[in-house]
């Protein structure tokens, strides 16, 4: 769907980027490497980390919240082998980065952003990178968004002690959540699925993210 809003000088850094922090450390999602591609990190960043943007670790934005490392973000989409078809549910639209992988991958995106700040400033960037299959919202994350639910797939990006059980509720049957769960200093990763009306848990890397605050 998009390139970048510019003649893009960090075209060679994403390639490194896909090549050297992603394929080497196990990434092998052709869709989700091609999407890593195709999505210009540093239009995201703020100006004065631009130059940092393909580099292998989070950048800050305003409101306290980050940027997620690339390779996190890389396993977290891996995780959920998403089709062109899913719809998406985001907790944490933050900069919109993960958002627009998200609509290159799928079909559409309900995106909730506790900080109207944030909500505004992704939303106005999205659309203007022409992604028309995306919808950011303000509101309590951990509540999910009922109203389109269910959906295929939901990807968490805050730390929740517990899975939030309206998560749980409005997550289809079949489809996958991947949320990090756990305490500020120590948190995992975890995929659920969604089995016979229960969730199917299975474990995977350790990782630290903002938590995730409930209203």
């Amino acid at each position: 769907m998009s390139s970048s809003l510019e003649g893009n000088p960090f075209t060679i850094s994403r390639q490194r980027m896909v090549e050297t922090q992603l394929r080497a450390r196990g990434i092998s999602d052709g869709r989700v490497l091609d999407a890593m591609i195709r999505v210009p990190r540093h239009e995201f960043a703020p100006e004065r980390y631009r130059d940092q943007a393909y580099e292998d670790h989070p950048l800050p934005i305003i409101e306290g919240q980050t940027i997620s490392q690339p390779y996190i973000v890389a396993r977290m989409l891996e995780a959920l082998s998403l089709s062109p078809s899913d719809r998406v549910l985001e907790v944490g639209t933050g900069s919109g980065y993960l958002t627009a992988l998200l609509a290159e991958l799928a079909a559409q995106v309900v995106s909730v952003e506790r900080h109207a700040t944030l909500a505004n400033a992704a939303r106005e960037l999205l659309s203007r990178m022409g992604y028309n299959n995306v919808r950011v919202l303000v509101g309590d994350g951990s509540q999910g968004y009922a109203a389109n639910a269910p959906y295929d797939a939901i990807i968490v990006s805050a730390a929740a002690a517990d899975v939030p059980r309206a998560l749980l509720q409005q997550l289809s049957e079949g489809g996958r959540m991947i949320i990090p769960v756990g305490m500020a200093d120590s948190q995992q990763l975890q995929l659920i699925r969604k089995v016979g009306g229960q969730a199917r848990t299975s474990l995977h890397e350790l990782c630290r993210f903002v938590p995730l605050v409930a209203e």
